[in-house]
């Protein structure tokens, strides 16, 4: 198992960091890390065909201004190794083998939509390692989601300049101006960019995204086992995995707070990056 460098690396960016390699359990993972050095690390669950360079500078950034942030490609992402596996369990385990290549032995957890279901697995199992969860545009188990049919039909809008523009925003003047704004956030980076793999992740993370919201549970037993303070957050016209999801875990959680916001969808974080920092930051220092 190779240790986490400790050198910090407060004055760079998600667009300049350095990525980092870290092996453990057979898979050398690919991360970056931002912020101070002493703190709760946050690590961040990425979202479905998303890499580290997925992620919304304005977003990472803001949040390492005051605690480690660590953005990291799970197994067979990215320039990770290994197979990316197609059930949320096993990505569960693989991400936890992450965490403990880096020798933390207690984080916090942001999880998108994908991610937020790596999230939800690794905190119902692993009650002492986290100490907090952000679960974003995410469902339970046993939840509502439309992938497939939202891929299509963002797709199928050739006129759009990437597919994410109606992936995670809405129709309205406001919302794909936000959209336009985090495009060109998230291709600032010009050197070292992580990579994109194609249908060897996207097949496996599609598998498992619909077989966690096929799977029924009906009593929330994975939600009523999650314990930890958790904020759950949602856009209100999230057409992958609507706001509904995040109600249903709100309720079901023992601790969790509900934040929807409006005119927005799966890319809700990304269209308010202030305000979602705001909350994040007062959630995790409360």
């Amino acid at each position: 198992m190779t240790k986490m460098k400790t050198a910090s690396h407060d004055m760079a960016g998600l667009e300049t960091a350095p990525t980092l390699y870290v092996e453990n359990g057979g898979i050398r993972f690919a991360y970056r890390q931002l912020g101070p050095s002493t703190g709760t690390p946050l690590v961040l669950l990425q979202h479905f065909s998303g890499n580290i360079d997925a992620w919304d500078p304005a977003v990472v950034n803001a949040l390492a201004v005051d605690r480690p942030v660590i953005a990291f490609d799970n197994t067979g992402v990215g320039r990770s190794t290994g197979q990316t596996p197609d059930n949320i369990a096993a990505m569960a385990r693989d991400a936890v083998t992450f965490i403990d290549a880096l020798g933390l032995p207690k984080v916090d957890l942001l999880g998108f939509s994908l991610g937020g279901c790596v999230a939800q697995q690794i905190a119902a199992e692993h009650g002492r390692l986290v100490r907090k969860l952000i679960l974003v545009g995410t469902a339970p188990k046993g939840g509502e989601e439309h992938l497939l049919a939202v891929l299509q039909d963002a797709f199928s809008q050739t006129e759009a300049p990437d597919p994410r523009l109606p992936l995670f925003f809405t129709k309205s003047p406001a919302s794909q101006s936000a959209g336009l704004a985090f495009l060109k956030r998230v291709k600032a980076r010009t050197e070292d960019r992580d990579t994109d793999n194609g249908k060897a992740v996207t097949d496996p993370q599609a598998k498992a995204l619909i077989t966690w919201c096929a799977t029924p549970d009906p009593d929330r037993a994975l939600s009523r086992a999650i314990s930890q303070p958790t904020l759950v957050v949602s856009g209100s016209h999230d057409t992958m995995l609507p706001a509904d999801n995040a109600y249903t875990m709100f309720k079901a959680m023992s601790n969790a707070q509900l934040m929807l916001y409006p005119d927005s969808g799966h890319g809700a974080l990304f269209q308010y990056h202030h305000l979602f920092v705001s909350h994040v930051q007062t959630f995790l220092e409360g």
